[in-house]
C-alpha cells in the first residue's frame, strides 16, 4: 500500500467551523504523506523546542505579499516563482544561495524590462525540504527500507532512512541561516547587471538576446545613478529608493504538518490589529496534488492560516471539486489569498 493510501483518522471527516479552527485541528482528519516516528518521546521534545523558536518571517511581510498577489490576480503584476523541487541541507551555502538569487533577480528584471509591469518574486527556498512519495518503503539490495522523503524527514543514504525528529529542527535552522544571508545580500545584483553570468543560458542566440537586454539595462541604471535616482535614502521624502529595495518572498510546500503546526502563531494583524493565525515559517505555502483532498488534514490546516496559499491542480482535479476546494480555503473570496 502506498503512502497516499495510508491514512489515519482520529475523530471526524467533517470540517470544523471557522471559529473552532486551530493549528492542530488537522489531527482530527485523515492524513496522507504522514510521517511515522519510532521515538514519540523524542518527537515531543523537538516539537516543544519548535513551538518556541523565533519567527522566520513577519505578518507585515506576509500581508505585503498578499497585496502584491492581489495585483497579480488583477493582471497588474506578473508572478515569478522559482527554486528547487526539494532543497537539501547542503544547499545552505554561500555559492548556492547566491546562484539562485542571481537567476531569480536577473529574470525578474528582464521581465520588468520587457513587460513594463511589476514582478512579484517568490523563491522556493528556506523550507522546501520535503518530498511527497508514492510509497513509504522501497527495495534496496533485497532489503526493504524507507523511501527518501527529503532532508526534513530522513537522509538520502540507505543507512539513514529512518525518520528522525531532529531533522525538523535542522530544517528550521537551515532555513533561518539561508534566509539571514538572503536578506543581507538582496539588492546587490540589480545594481550590477554587467557582472551577471550568462552560463545558465545554453542557446547562443538566446544568450546574445539576453546580453543585449543586459547592456540596455546597464545604460539605464548608469543614467539613473548619474542623476542621483539610485540614492538609497532621500532626505527630502524620507523614503528608501525602490532601486535599493527588493521584495523576495520565501515559499515551500506545506507537507509535514507536524512542522507547519509549530510554525503557526496567533499574532496581531498589523493592518487591523486583530489576532490572526500566521505561519511564520514562510511567506507563501502550497498544497501538493497528492494532499489536496477536500476532507483531509492538509486542506483543514491550510484553510485556517492567514498566509497566501497555492494549490497544485493536476489532471485528476474535476472543475466541481476545484470550486469546492476554493470555497473551503478562501470562503470570503479574498483577492490575493
Amino acid at each position: 500500500m502506498g503512502i497516499d493510501e495510508q491514512v489515519t483518522m482520529e475523530n471526524s471527516n467533517h470540517h470544523t467551523s471557522a471559529d473552532t479552527w486551530t493549528p492542530s485541528t488537522w489531527r482530527t482528519k485523515k492524513i496522507r504523506q504522514n510521517v511515522t516516528y519510532e521515538d514519540q518521546e523524542h518527537l515531543q521534545k523537538v516539537v516543544e523546542k519548535l513551538n518556541n523558536v523565533p519567527p522566520l518571517v513577519t505578518p507585515t511581510e506576509i500581508n505585503k505579499l498578499r497585496h502584491q498577489l492581489e495585483q497579480v490576480a488583477l493582471n497588474k503584476a506578473f508572478l515569478l516563482q522559482g527554486g528547487d523541487c526539494a532543497e537539501l541541507f547542503d544547499y545552505c551555502s554561500q555559492e548556492t544561495i547566491e546562484s539562485k538569487l542571481k537567476v531569480l533577480l536577473q529574470m525578474s528584471l528582464v521581465l520588468i524590462w520587457g513587460s513594463r509591469i511589476p514582478v512579484v518574486r517568490i523563491a522556493r527556498m528556506c523550507g522546501q525540504f520535503a518530498k511527497p512519495r508514492s510509497n513509504e518503503m522501497e527495495m534496496y539490495e533485497g532489503k526493504e527500507i524507507h523511501s527518501f522523503r527529503g532532508d526534513i524527514i530522513n537522509g538520502y543514504e540507505p543507512t539513514d532512512r529512518t525518520p528522525d525528529p531532529d531533522r525538523l529542527l535542522k530544517a528550521y535552522f537551515h532555513s533561518a541561516a539561508t534566509l539571514n544571508y538572503v536578506r543581507s545580500i538582496l539588492g546587490s545584483d540589480l545594481h550590477n547587471p554587467d557582472e551577471w553570468s550568462l552560463h545558465h543560458v545554453r542557446s547562443k542566440g538566446m544568450r546574445q538576446e539576453y546580453q543585449t537586454i543586459v547592456d540596455r539595462l546597464t545604460d539605464t541604471l548608469d543614467f539613473m545613478k548619474t542623476i542621483g535616482a539610485d540614492v538609497p535614502f532621500s532626505p527630502i521624502t524620507s523614503t528608501l529608493s525602490t532601486l535599493n529595495s527588493i521584495d523576495l518572498f520565501m515559499a515551500h510546500e506545506g507537507l509535514v504538518l507536524e512542522y507547519e503546526q509549530c510554525m503557526t502563531r496567533l499574532l496581531k494583524d498589523p493592518e487591523t490589529g486583530s489576532p490572526k493565525w500566521y505561519n511564520v515559517g514562510a511567506h507563501f505555502l502550497w498544497v501538493g496534488d497528492r494532499t489536496r483532498q477536500l476532507d483531509e488534514a492538509h486542506i483543514e490546516y491550510f484553510r485556517g492560516i492567514r498566509n497566501p496559499i497555492g494549490v497544485k491542480v493536476g489532471p485528476t482535479m474535476q472543475p466541481e471539486e476545484l470550486k469546492k476546494l476554493l470555497n473551503i480555503v478562501n470562503p470570503d473570496k479574498e483577492t490575493g489569498k
